[in-house]
C-alpha cells in the first residue's frame, strides 16, 4: 500500500518596493539585490492591536526612511 502526503510550496515569483513600485528581479525564488522586508504583527497599547502588516522596501527607500529619523539606528558592520 501506498500513502502520499500533499505537499505545497511557496517560491516568490516577484518583489515590489511598497514605496517607490520597483520592482526586484528575484531569481530561484531568491531576490537579486537587497530589499528591507517588514512583518509586524501590532500588540496591546496600539490602535492597530491584532493587525499584521507586511511590506518591502528597495535599499533605496530604505535609505531615504534611515534619513528621515531624528536618532540615527544603531548600524553595526
Amino acid at each position: 500500500m501506498r500513502r502520499y502526503q500533499v505537499k505545497e510550496t511557496k517560491e516568490i515569483s516577484k518583489i515590489i518596493c511598497n514605496q517607490c513600485g520597483k520592482e526586484i528581479s528575484v531569481r530561484n525564488g531568491h531576490p537579486e539585490e537587497g530589499v528591507f522586508s517588514v512583518d509586524y504583527e501590532w500588540g496591546y497599547f496600539s490602535d492597530k492591536d491584532g493587525e499584521r502588516h507586511h511590506f518591502d522596501l528597495c535599499e533605496s527607500c530604505y535609505d531615504k526612511l534611515l534619513a528621515s529619523f531624528q536618532l540615527p539606528a544603531d548600524i553595526e558592520e
